[in-house]
């Protein structure tokens, strides 16, 4: 669904350059809007790391379809402005705005069933993330703008089959010099993972709770002597753990 000025103005909704994860490709296939997916219904970020919404977004949309793909598929995550893409035609902040750097993370949960399963207590570990390239000074958001709103990674072939629900994450560390103001985007995909893996982490998270507001990625001023977004040219360190190696 996208929405004209007309009906944005209608509904009281602000034009924010914000960012919704909204549906998967699997081997280059797209799997359709909100297939398998639950996103937030607005693109507002989280900004409290101990919000319960830092799981899968606020509430919103639901689906009862189950995503299946096999350990070594290419998986891509689309984003978009609002549910749809763009928010309005010539929207220059679909998928984010481009002062919206920051880091792309993938974490998986192991679930009985991804469809009705509930998203408190489950426990995470992180698959992959793009976060930034010191001699590219290119951030993950930077690919996403690339990629008009999608980001790749590969499953990992490790890990071992079954149902998971798989958690988006998009930071957007614009303003997060001052206190509170970094931005999380998330929605979680409901999957289903075939294969002849094993992995089971010996070690996970808990979200909310893995991230705390001081985390050196999360309070951080990302922008140089210079003034631009380059991290002054020092590695950046994502929060939460690092991704899982096969």
């Amino acid at each position: 669904m996208k929405f004209s000025l007309t009906s944005i103005l209608a509904c009281g909704l602000a034009v924010e350059a914000h960012t919704i994860f909204q549906k998967v490709s699997i081997n280059g296939k797209d799997q359709g809007q909100l297939t398998g997916i639950r996103a937030p219904n607005n693109n507002n970020p989280v900004q409290d790391v101990t919000s319960q919404n830092m799981i899968c977004g606020a509430p919103g949309t639901k689906s009862n379809t189950v995503l299946n793909i096999a350990g070594g598929d290419r998986i891509g995550m689309y984003w978009g402005h609002v549910i749809g893409g763009a928010q309005f035609a010539n929207d220059v902040d679909n998928p984010i705005a481009k002062s919206h750097k920051g880091p792309v993370m993938v974490y998986l949960a192991k679930v009985d069933n991804a469809a009705s399963t509930g998203t408190s207590g489950l426990k995470w570990f992180k698959v992959w993330q793009e976060t930034f390239d010191t001699s590219s000074k290119k951030w993950g958001v930077d690919t996403m703008l690339q990629n008009q709103g999608w980001v790749y990674f590969n499953m990992p072939t490790c890990i071992a089959p079954g149902q998971y629900l798989l958690r988006g994450e998009t930071i957007a560390l614009h303003s997060a010099n001052k206190p509170n103001q970094a931005q999380f985007y998330q929605s979680c995909a409901q999957i289903n993972i075939s294969g002849s893996g094993s992995f089971t982490p010996s070690s996970t998270i808990s979200i909310p709770g893995a991230y705390k507001a001081s985390d050196a990625g999360i309070s951080t001023n990302i922008y140089g002597l210079a003034g631009v977004p380059d991290n002054g040219g020092k590695p950046y360190q994502a929060p939460g753990p690092e991704p899982i190696k096969c």
